[in-house]
């Protein structure tokens, strides 16, 4: 198991029209492992990151990068002073809790914690 660290991208996740076929491609394309939680959600891992696919629209291969933080508010805290806006607030998940913000320039990003 990787050691998580403090505030560094940690997962990718994918948006998919047809996670069956995301999972088909990436699996044959690079040997990812899959693991399901539920018809909407698909967790992979791969050598050096671990990621995701949920269902939705693809906009120009929209990925959304997340970072690992092991203190969940006091990151929050900080994207917000720095300008960031929260555009899901903290949101429990199966296998931890995150929020989502975007930084000055638009950029989507998540953070999430166990």
């Amino acid at each position: 198991m990787q050691k998580l660290k403090h505030e560094q991208i940690q997962y990718i996740e994918f948006l998919s029209a047809d996670i069956n076929q995301s999972k088909d491609f990436y699996t044959k394309c690079f040997g990812w492992k899959f693991t399901d939680y539920g018809s909407d959600y698909t967790a992979f891992e791969g050598e050096y990151v671990d990621g995701g696919f949920t269902t939705g629209e693809p906009i120009n291969g929209t990925v959304l990068v997340i970072l690992y933080s092991s203190e969940l508010e006091a990151t929050r805290d900080k994207v917000l002073a720095a300008g960031g806006k929260i555009v899901k607030d903290i949101f429990s998940f199966p296998g931890g809790r995150r929020f989502q913000f975007t930084d000055p320039d638009g950029y989507e990003l998540a953070v999430w914690s166990e």
